[in-house]
């Protein structure tokens, strides 16, 4: 898979993904593209490694008696930015994203939201906001900005942009800067995770009255 990723994440974003500093749904996102992408996995090893020294640096902290069976219960309870690589054969859901839902595609509550495209919304910290996307064919989301960050891993299918050509495993990060209009390659159904920390910025009326109920 990793020889087919052209669009890797960023040595800010894999170093607060180290640190432990992102959101909950960044996480997710991020411990799904690693799942798929040998380079980035061991780019991020590299930054648990540079932490791990640090921490051997810093002096000895007092920690409470009960910090080992605490960190041990948070580790078995199979956290969300666990990275897993093996997934069964032909599966759209990476291994962390498999488990964050709880299944397959078949485990997804789709909700319309016009035009054929569908989303479902999963539940994460409030901090940021995880959907997965089904978009058809062909079809074209509308064209916006942004007033945060926002990370998109496709999964299946593929589409373009102003950026560029995204297929699986490729990971969009847009900021401010960025105004796109993302359309679905013409040959197959786009399936993608996508994360926002802020509300999208859109420039025709319609999405954006549509946008406080579709929490877009």
């Amino acid at each position: 898979m990793t020889d087919t990723i052209k669009h890797h994440l960023n040595d800010a974003v894999l170093m607060a993904y180290s640190a432990g500093t992102l959101p909950e749904a960044f996480n997710l996102i991020v411990a799904s593209h690693l799942s798929l992408c040998d380079d980035c996995r061991a780019r991020a090893g590299s930054f648990d490694a540079l932490g791990g020294e640090i921490l051997d640096q810093q002096p000895e902290a007092s920690v409470a008696a009960d910090s080992f069976e605490a960190t041990m219960a948070l580790i078995e309870s199979g956290a969300p930015d666990t990275i897993k690589v093996s997934s069964p054969e032909n599966a759209v859901l990476p291994g962390p994203l498999r488990d964050y839902v709880g299944g397959g595609l078949d485990a997804i509550r789709w909700k319309p939201v016009g035009m054929g495209v569908k989303q479902a919304i999963l539940p994460t910290s409030k901090d940021a906001t995880a959907r997965l996307l089904f978009i058809p064919a062909g079809a074209a989301m509308p064209d916006h900005g942004h007033h945060g960050t926002e990370m998109t891993l496709v999964l299946k299918g593929a589409f373009q942009d102003d950026d560029g050509y995204f297929a699986r495993g490729d990971v969009e990060i847009a900021d401010s800067d960025l105004h796109h209009t993302p359309v679905a390659d013409i040959h197959e159904d786009c399936i993608c995770l996508a994360v926002t920390d802020a509300p999208l910025r859109f420039d025709r009326l319609l999405p954006r009255i549509a946008q406080r109920f579709l929490r877009i």
